[in-house]
């Protein structure tokens, strides 16, 4: 993966640099999905656990998320951002992922936000939309400028953007770019616009 992405892991390439055969490949996965996910499981979140986030508060679910995503990103680094951006372009290869790893951080899971919402902490209505598109997005995009995702940090983003936006029960109208469905581009970047 780190060498060819995701989409470049296929069991013949796994099958040649391990020298083994095929065969012995799909005897243990049946599916490119289960050896990435296999890989993700032996490499990036190694240590993550796969049980739910549940602190008893939504903030504190919030800062658990966020730190299993930051954990993820340093055990693998590029691999992860390799994983995550597969996970864009692949939405069952991301599902997959978060059923089978565990809540990975990039999500806000379903069982979070009933949670806060049995313990009054969001309205019925609060869409995952902030959290799925703002969390992960920043963390990556401040590690790869080399800016501080420290705890410190992660408290401030949850305090200061991911709080008010969760509980504000605006909808967005549309999914997170981490949501494992985010609508696609009908913007094609070699077109020229006419004025």
């Amino acid at each position: 993966m780190r060498d060819l992405g995701v989409e470049g892991v296929t069991f013949e390439e796994v099958a040649r640099r391990a020298q083994a055969s095929k065969r012995t490949l799909y005897r243990r996965w049946a599916t490119k999905q289960e050896m990435v996910v296999a890989a993700i499981k032996a490499g990036p979140a190694a240590q993550d656990s796969p049980e739910p986030v549940d602190t008893g508060s939504l903030r504190g679910d919030l800062l658990a998320l966020l730190e299993r995503l930051e954990s993820t990103m340093d055990a693998g680094e590029p691999v992860s951002l390799t994983i995550m951006q597969a996970g864009l372009r692949d939405p069952e290869l991301c599902d997959f992922i978060e059923t089978s790893v565990g809540p990975t951080g990039a999500r806000l899971t379903e069982t979070v936000r009933q949670a806060a919402i049995a313990r009054g902490e969001l309205p019925e209505s609060a869409d995952p939309f902030a959290y799925e598109e703002i969390a992960a997005a920043t963390l990556i995009i401040r590690k790869l400028n080399g800016l501080s995702t420290d705890a410190t940090y992660r408290a401030a983003l949850v305090d200061a953007v991911l709080l008010p936006a969760l509980r504000s029960g605006i909808s967005a109208g549309q999914d997170g770019i981490f949501s494992g469905k985010p609508a696609p581009s009908t913007h094609r970047p070699h077109e020229s616009r006419r004025t």
